[in-house]
């Protein structure tokens, strides 16, 4: 029985999916809007405390632990699932719509999951519903990549599933708390593998620019927005404090600025740059300071808005155009002005320039790091940071709106702004990357730590001018290696080619060297063993048939005969018998008669 009436939001979206196909005609919009706008709804109304307690065997699952840690990222994530079906309503096909909303359903279960029960559920459903994300792009590419996207992830499940077990084990308890970190155990470590995967930390990040790059339109923008943030969440509640975060937080940031940098792919630049940013929520995961905890969670939010008005834009490129490649675009602020605005915004948000919401999140990562006496490390995050403006608030733009024009005649006369409900959901995520930046005090409020958030001021003047100080140089640096950023039609080489080449290898060994031996095996087996076998079962049928048979067969036959001729001589009539009856007792008195 269930302890509380609670309406999780994961069930709204999960039931408004199944609808979706029935909805055509007039009636298809209104519902594709009104199902996430009755989720956000339902998060809005939350209150702190524990619902959707349900026993099962000897445990008790909790569906919804709400406190402030959850709901913010609830509420973000509401958020963009309206945002994105906004963005999504010239898609036709009613099971992408399923597949999105299955995803964000996903995500929200994690989100509000109260034991680890519950967070594996809803984890699996997260994987298992984007996977149809990548492969509804209908390329050929797209079905190796979402095969591919789902092996990963179902190994990272694995590793999760594994130290979920062992960890009840040990303690007796599936409550999904703050773990030990001090002295992590395998099953710390396992729990931490499965969530490290999702947060695509280096070396495990490969599979994110190859599935993000390859996804349909509409689900690049929702894949960008919920894997790794949910993930970010989980290691925030779990793992907090875990140091060894603070460095792969740190790779992470310098590792996708790299590659973004290198890529040619737009939608791979982008995804190179979740990387990076989410580097930084890791990092503060890490740091495990309240100020920490709380940039972590107001970067996610920041950054699940300007990621998705980035991905919108690149994204609004590749429908009209069919070109998401540096190499084919350039000088499009003539064909989409609207789009080129609301993706600048996008592009200042990231790059954490002041009044726009990447600042007043990111801003607070690093504070976390002085404060937590991690120079080092927080100097490189700076670094990363002007990287960041290099690549996706110069690099970008520059290529694809205003550098010289490298589309093709088709690609040219193609070129437009996007449809109406395109460009609002690209203005509603510009709108909020500006309410952020502008009106810090709505996203503190809603941090975990409200009290530590409200003491935080991000625009003093050191702040700014550290800034401003990047960003300057930065743009100067730009101006003198523009030509060095030009784009080559080249592929990126990742840690990817070396779990591809080990999955070569094995495949060769399979089909070689193992495949040899058994086939070697099998013809020793029909040489040596099979034919012999065969052999001496052929004798001993024909023994059974003509000896055995033989013998038994010619006692019956030999009955039957005699059978016959007293059958013959009882057809026969009573006084023959009568005579043969008193012949055969006569020689038998006589022989009698003899004997004595």
């Amino acid at each position: 029985m269930i302890s509380n009436i609670w309406l999780h939001p994961a069930l709204i979206l999960i039931i408004g999916a199944c609808f979706v196909p029935f909805f055509r005609g007039a009636l298809r919009v209104p519902f594709l809007l009104a199902v996430p706008l009755a989720a956000f709804g339902a998060v809005l109304s939350m209150g702190h405390g524990s619902f959707g307690v349900v026993p099962f065997a000897d445990w008790q699952l909790v569906f919804g632990r709400v406190d402030g840690l959850s709901l913010i990222f609830a509420y973000i994530m509401s958020l963009m699932c309206i945002i994105g079906t906004l963005y999504a309503l010239h898609v036709r096909d009613p099971y992408q719509h399923m597949a999105a909303w299955f995803y964000v359903a996903g995500s929200l279960g994690v989100i509000f999951a109260g034991d680890f029960l519950v967070l594996f559920l809803f984890w699996e459903v997260m994987a298992f519903a984007s996977v149809f994300l990548v492969w509804f792009r209908g390329r050929a590419q797209s079905l190796a990549t979402g095969y591919r996207y789902l092996l990963v992830h179902t190994a990272g499940g694995l590793a999760l599933l594994a130290g979920i077990i062992l960890h009840y084990h040990a303690s007796g308890s599936l409550a999904f708390e703050l773990l030990t970190v001090g002295e992590p155990t395998m099953a710390t470590w396992l729990i931490l593998i499965g969530f490290l995967l999702n947060a695509a930390a280096v070396p495990m990040h490969s599979w994110l620019p190859d599935a993000y790059g390859e996804a349909s339109v509409v689900g690049a923008v929702f894949m960008c927005a919920f894997t790794t943030k949910t993930a970010v969440y989980a290691l925030a509640r779990g793992f907090a404090g875990l140091e060894i975060l603070i460095y792969l937080g740190v790779i992470m940031a310098v590792v996708g600025v790299i590659y973004a940098i290198l890529e040619n792919d737009a939608r791979r630049l982008l995804a190179y740059s979740i990387i990076s940013q989410v580097g930084y929520m890791v990092a503060a995961v890490g740091i495990g300071t309240t100020i920490a905890i709380n940039g972590a969670s107001a970067h996610a939010f920041a950054h699940i808005l300007y990621k998705g008005l980035l991905f919108m834009g690149v994204g609004s490129v590749l429908h009209m155009t069919g070109q998401s490649k540096f190499t084919a675009l350039g000088g499009l602020y003539k064909k989409m002005p609207r789009t080129l605005i609301f993706t600048l915004v996008g592009c200042a948000s990231i790059a954490a320039m002041p009044l726009f919401s990447g600042f007043v999140s990111k801003s607070m990562i690093i504070a976390a790091g002085f404060d937590a006496h991690l120079y080092g490390a927080t100097f490189i995050l700076l670094a990363a940071s002007a990287g960041t403006f290099l690549y996706n608030g110069l690099k970008m733009p520059y290529l694809i709106w205003f550098g010289e024009s490298r589309c093709s005649q088709e690609t040219w006369d193609r070129a437009g702004d996007p449809p109406w409900h395109m460009q609002l959901a690209m203005g509603l995520g510009a709108f909020f990357c500006i309410l952020v930046g502008v009106y810090y005090p709505y996203l503190y409020a809603m941090l975990p730590f409200p009290e530590a958030a409200a003491a935080f001021q991000p625009y003093k003047t050191y702040q700014l001018a550290e800034s401003l100080q990047l960003l300057a140089f930065t743009a100067l640096a730009f101006y003198f290696v523009r030509g060095l950023l030009k784009p080559k039609p080249t592929i990126t080489l990742d840690l990817d080619w070396f779990y591809r080449k080990v999955g070569r290898a094995f495949l060769w060994l399979a089909r070689k060297p193992l495949q040899g031996a058994d086939a070697a095996v099998n013809n020793a087996y029909s040489t040596w063993g099979l034919n012999p076998l065969m052999t001496i079962s052929r004798f001993w049928s024909w023994f059974d048939w003509h000896a055995i048979d033989g013998v038994v067969d010619g006692i019956a036959r030999g009955v039957r005969g005699v059978g016959d001729q007293v059958r013959h001589m009882q057809a026969a009539r009573l006084q023959v018998n009568i005579f043969y009856t008193v012949s055969i007792v006569a020689v038998l008195l006589i022989l009698y008669l003899f004997s004595n």
